[in-house]
Order: structure tokens, then C-alpha cells, then sequence
């Protein structure tokens, strides 16, 4: 759905809402006053997205949670779409901004790696928005000026510290979309993924012949009993952190180039 994409609305009224521009009335008409803010919309809008998912915000849902009409709320946001962006503009203004122990570059690009998934895990229809192009709004901005800043210093190039923290970001989201299908799996289904290969373990058993897939059956045996099925978002974001970072640091050590 085009709504359900950042920067799927009109780019000037868009960032007009985000940063707080006024539009200009059509003359000879008066808007009415304005009794709820942006963060108050977004915050409505957030939580029923929290409680039913995306697909659940809708201009009419919104207005009638905040005692409007459909046509009034029209007023305070352009559509759906920018009002989309004002939600995620909004939880990245307020995302907490951890501060590490250790300054290292290691504990800061931690530090920016949880934060992200506390924001996915708080807010799980995040993880679903494709945001290659966001606008870029004042919460966007400031939750970049930090990210950027766990990796100042480091001696990358502005080029290669963008696309260090791309690198790092993506390893976030990708665990925190799999998370996502997760729980989707278990309220679909009413079965936790242990149940789901419990309750299948004996039709696994007659079409699966373990000569054929040796290794596979191995391996897949050790994985789903460490881990409680054939896929784990927390096992995955452990595992994988670390080593995002070991090819950061080969990155960072490398000679300069002559």
C-alpha cells in the first residue's frame, strides 16, 4: 500500500508538517483553531498502530479517537501518508539515546544498534515501512547527528561512515522484521514456534529421509533445539551484532590508502 511508505505523500506539505511551517489559508477563508498538535495526533495515531497495526490508522480511526471529524482532522495533516511520516518523525525525536560505559566505537555502535531495536520491539510496525527515501524531518536528523556520531573519529571517510551505518542499521532492521514475523506466526496460529514444530514433528518425520539431507538434518536438529525452532530473531541479533562489528573494525584498521 502506498500510504504504508515513507514519503509516500506530497514533499512539501510534508515537510512543512514536520517542521512546524505554517500554510498559508486560501483567501478569504479562516482555518479553525487548532486545538490538537501534531505530537498529540502522532501520538494517537502511534498507539493505535501499536495495539492493531498499521493498516488499522486511518484518517477516520484517528479523528473519531480525537473526538473530530474525518473533514476537521484534514485541517491538522495533509493524508495518510504524511501523517505516516509525522508518526515515525515523532518516535525518532523521542527514541531514547543510550550513553555507554566504555567511548570505545564498538560500546557507541551498541549502544545505536539497541536502541533501533528497542524502537522495533516498542513499536513493530516500524520494522515494516520501507524508508528508503525519508524526509528528512528534525526527529530523523537528530536520531542521524547520533548515529553518525557512534562512528566519528574512527578515521572513515563521510562516504564510508554513511554506509557503516547503513551496514549497521539493516543488520536491525532485518532481525527486528523477523521478530515482527514472529509474533505475527504465534497470534496466527495461537501456537509459539516450539508448539508449531511439536505439533508437526511426526509428518516432518514421514516426508523428511535424513540420508538424503545429512547435513541438513543435523544441523537444523542442533539449531532448532538450541534456539526453539528453525528461526530466532533474539539468537539472530546476538550472533550477528558481533560480527557486523568485526567487519566494521577490518574496516576501520585498514592502512589509508596511498
Amino acid at each position: 500500500m502506498a500510504s504504508n511508505r515513507s514519503s509516500a505523500g506530497d514533499p512539501a506539505q510534508t515537510l512543512a508538517l514536520l517542521w512546524g511551517v505554517p500554510t498559508a489559508a486560501p483567501r478569504g477563508r479562516r482555518g479553525p483553531r487548532q486545538a490538537h498538535s501534531p505530537a498529540e495526533i502522532a501520538a494517537t495515531a502511534t498507539r493505535i498502530a501499536d495495539a492493531e497495526g498499521l493498516d488499522a490508522v486511518t484518517m477516520r480511526r484517528v479523528a473519531q479517537e480525537l473526538g473530530l471529524s474525518a473533514m476537521a482532522l484534514y485541517t491538522y495533516v495533509p493524508g495518510k501518508a504524511e501523517l505516516l511520516d509525522l508518526m515515525l518523525d515523532t518516535l525518532y525525536a523521542a527514541m531514547p539515546r543510550s550513553t555507554p560505559a566504555d567511548q570505545g566505537w564498538r560500546a557507541r555502535a551498541t549502544a545505536v544498534a539497541d536502541d533501533n531495536r528497542a524502537l522495533h520491539a516498542a513499536h513493530p510496525w516500524t520494522a515494516t515501512v520501507p524508508t528508503t527515501r525519508p524526509p528528512l524531518g528534525p526527529g530523523l536528523m537528530a536520531k542521524y547527528e547520533y548515529e553518525l556520531r557512534a562512528l566519528e573519529g574512527t578515521g572513515l571517510d563521510d562516504v564510508r561512515l554513511d554506509a557503516a551505518l547503513t551496514h549497521l542499521l539493516g543488520f536491525v532492521h532485518t532481525c527486528a522484521r523477523m521478530a515482527a514475523d514472529e509474533r505475527a506466526a504465534q497470534q496466527d496460529s495461537a501456537m509459539s514456534d516450539t508448539q508449531w514444530w511439536e505439533a508437526n514433528a511426526d509428518l516432518l518425520a514421514r516426508v523428511l529421509d535424513p540420508a538424503r539431507y545429512p547435513v541438513a538434518t543435523r544441523v537444523g536438529t542442533a539449531a532448532g533445539q538450541s534456539q526453539g525452532g528453525a528461526y530466532n530473531a533474539a539468537h539472530a541479533y546476538e550472533f550477528g551484532l558481533p560480527r557486523i562489528l568485526d567487519g566494521l573494525a577490518a574496516l576501520i584498521d585498514q592502512p589509508p590508502a596511498r
